[in-house]
């Protein structure tokens, strides 16, 4: 019975493809997972739970800085310039390419700006320590070599170059790791292991950007870049909305998602950011095979979407969803059984206190990984602004639920909130999507 679902599954070309894709990212995913791993654990035995906690907090705040100053041009790109590749029309293609990269030029220099300057209220407040402020503007530079990563990550999955972009993640984990060993042997300390992860994020984001680049050259010509941003005139609207909704909804995320170890470090230590590190880190193991997942699918269904499909795109996210949550399930059972005794091997005795956090954060993470598509399928059928309005709600309750809790409850009560943020929040989405698609396919006969 199981080899007969298999084989009806794969009958499916949309299926095929999506696969084959997230094939490409997962195995470059599983290898950088791995590499990461071993990152970690030498990040971690060097640099002690407080150390590992405030490594933490300086990677955690460049990355929510950046995204509150992104307007997330990959989903843009991914959108429209499909849409006008699917009709042929490359003068628009590459106008949108030119509009989206050039938007987030000034985006990325504008959060390095933020960074630079937030950088002492960081140190002081979330590291608890003033002296470290330089080295929340060192890791900011990696905005720098993001400038128009964002863009060049949608053109190639647009393209179908997801082997390309497994080459260079993989490259930038092994640089990484070979930098942090070099660390970790001669006692290099703390600079050294963030340097380590600047060097690494710096290789990979120039690498995609001089990919896209070259694939940018190859579709439309070597004067792409001088194709008139007028041609996108009458869709200057509609573009700015969905730029400016999927900004608010990034922006939003950002409490409900990837602030947790700010908000831990802000309201309580470094060593419980530690713990919380850690728990994070061993949770996203179970997301693995799921993470490429969303951007293997979102360009096969704005393609799908743009046929009118229904057919193909409610197959293609049933039998996902089967897939994702089954790993996710059988996932999060190994790490029940074998979660404390990982923890005390590889890593430390000192940091067992982990390990409740990542039941917590398991329980989310099966719902979330289950309808790993639930935030693209939305922008696929055209509502990019529906989970700018669940982010809303999720944030509010969210800030409320922190301020009242992690005071007093620490690292444990942000693993609940973040647990149940997921819960409340892609439940509502999938049910909004099946709505939208009922209706349209009853338009369509």
């Amino acid at each position: 019975m199981i080899t007969r679902q298999f084989n009806r599954l794969f009958e499916n070309e949309l299926v095929r493809r999506v696969v084959k894709n997230s094939g490409y990212l997962f195995s470059a995913t599983g290898v950088s997972a791995a590499l990461s791993m071993l990152q970690g654990i030498l990040a971690a035995r060097l640099l002690g739970v407080a150390g590992f906690g405030t490594l933490g907090t300086i990677t955690t705040f460049t990355s929510v800085v950046n995204k509150f100053a992104s307007f997330r041009m990959g989903e843009l790109v991914i959108k429209y310039v499909g849409q006008y590749t699917e009709s042929g029309d490359n003068s628009h293609a590459a106008a949108v390419f030119k509009a989206a990269a050039l938007v987030e030029f000034a985006a990325s220099l504008f959060a390095f700006s933020l960074i630079w300057l937030l950088s002492p209220v960081g140190a002081r407040y979330f590291a608890k320590d003033p002296a470290v402020a330089d080295w929340f503007v060192i890791y900011g530079l990696i905005v720098i070599a993001n400038l128009i990563s964002e863009s060049s990550v949608g053109l190639l999955q647009i393209f179908d170059r997801f082997r390309r972009m497994a080459v260079l993640n993989v490259f930038q984990s092994l640089v990484t790791l070979a930098i942090i060993a070099v660390v970790y042997v001669t006692d290099g300390g703390f600079l050294g292991i963030l340097v380590a992860y600047l060097t690494g994020k710096v290789i990979g984001a120039l690498g995609i950007t001089a990919a896209a680049l070259v694939e940018a050259t190859r579709r439309w010509g070597s004067g792409w870049w001088r194709t008139p941003l007028g041609v996108l005139r009458d869709k200057r609207r509609e573009l700015a909305h969905f730029a400016i909704s999927t900004n608010i909804s990034a922006s939003l995320s950002l409490i409900n998602k990837d602030s947790e170890l700010l908000w831990v470090s802000l309201l309580r230590n470094p060593v419980e950011t530690g713990y919380y590190k850690l728990a994070l880190a061993l949770a996203n193991l179970v997301q693995l095979p799921i993470s490429p997942l969303p951007q293997a699918t979102y360009p096969e269904l704005s393609r799908e979407v743009a046929r009118r499909n229904w057919g193909n795109v409610r197959y293609v996210l049933r039998q996902g969803s089967i897939l994702a949550g089954s790993y996710t399930l059988a996932a999060s059972l190994g790490l029940l059984f074998f979660g404390r005794w990982a923890i005390r091997f590889f890593y430390h005795p000192e940091y067992l206190p982990a390990y409740p956090a990542l039941l917590i954060l398991l329980v989310g993470f099966l719902v979330a990984n289950t309808f790993y598509w639930n935030r693209t399928a939305l922008l696929a059928i055209g509502h990019p602004d529906f989970p700018t309005k669940v982010n809303l709600a999720l944030a509010v309750l969210k800030i409320a639920g922190v301020l009242l809790l992690v005071p007093s409850f620490g690292y444990l009560a942000s693993a609940a909130l973040l647990a149940g943020s997921y819960l409340l929040g892609v439940t509502v989405s999938v049910f909004k999507f099946r709505r939208e698609v009922s209706l349209q396919d009853q338009v369509a006969t």
